[in-house]
């Protein structure tokens, strides 16, 4: 159900070969997210979650030296927590302290959304795991395919980085 009828929902679902117990830390341990939050060729150098319902996070993403180099922050607050099943958190863009910043005031396009609102579904299948991502809160344009690409990518790298720490432990 949309929340607002200017705006879209965004919802991407992804089945990854190993258990919800790897997803789940995958999404709430720093130094697993990480190992996969941003686009191909991004990097994500610092991550901090207060791992708590009210309890914020600050993600960092840099772009590739290619690009510029550049870092770029997004920070929410948790609002609903369900151990291995659901995640619920607003998510905007924020400084290096974790600050909302204008996306307008830093020159984004006009379709660039301040909030978007998360909720994550994990649902454990045997020793596979559906995640299923909803966004509320985009308005529809570019900015909102550039979303898509990114979680994407974000989820490739998340089944790329963490799958191999699954598959050792089973050795």
């Amino acid at each position: 159900m949309n929340r607002n009828p200017s705006t879209q929902e965004v919802v991407i679902t992804r089945v990854f070969d190993f258990p919800v117990e790897l997803v789940w830390k995958a999404w709430t341990n720093p130094s697993l997210v990480m190992q996969w939050w941003g686009p191909i060729q991004y990097t994500s150098p610092r991550c901090e979650i207060d791992f708590r319902e009210g309890g914020k996070f600050l993600f960092c993403m840099r772009a590739p030296d290619s690009q510029g180099g550049q870092e770029s922050y997004s920070a929410g607050v948790y609002k609903k927590i369900v151990p291995m099943e659901r995640l619920e958190f607003n998510q905007y863009l924020a400084d290096q302290d974790g600050s909302y910043i204008d996306p307008a005031q830093i020159g984004l396009p006009s379709d660039f959304p301040a909030n978007v609102e998360f909720v994550i579904e994990f649902v454990a299948k045997g020793e596979q795991t559906e995640l299923k991502i909803t966004e509320y809160g985009w308005t529809p344009g570019e900015m909102v395919k550039y979303a898509i690409m990114g979680m994407n990518q974000s989820l490739d790298k998340l089944a790329e980085n963490i799958g191999p720490i699954y598959r050792s432990k089973e050795s």
